[in-house]
């Protein structure tokens, strides 16, 4: 099984951003099917979005980063960031940050 986490990282606050709706999907024929749903804890972590050994491929991570800064009542102009990456091997573990402001967005392959 390869693991997939996230830590979301509100950058205007210096704090994690909780309650960020995550979602993770895989590419099949060039459509994009859900595979679990989750929500950035009080750390800003997600740890459940774990996929089955058969998905090596095309992934990504959809955050709704929309609904983070509504609860807030900040503008985002990013109301969703959409992180496309690869799972070459199972078994692996893939860590995605989010470094994330109204305006702007960091992400990379973590540890």
């Amino acid at each position: 099984m390869s693991n997939v986490t996230t830590h979301v990282l509100d950058a205007v606050a210096g704090t994690p951003a909780a309650a960020v709706p995550v979602a993770i999907e895989r590419r099949s024929d060039g459509e994009w099917q859900r595979l679990a749903v989750s929500q950035t804890d009080g750390d800003g972590r997600c740890h459940d979005l774990s996929v089955d050994d058969t998905s090596v491929g095309v992934h990504r991570l959809v955050f709704d980063t929309g609904a983070y800064f509504a609860a807030s009542g900040q503008p985002a102009f990013y109301p969703e960031v959409v992180v496309t990456f690869e799972i070459a091997a199972t078994r692996e573990h893939y860590h995605i940050p989010l470094l994330l402001s109204p305006f702007s967005y960091t992400t990379y392959r973590g540890s």
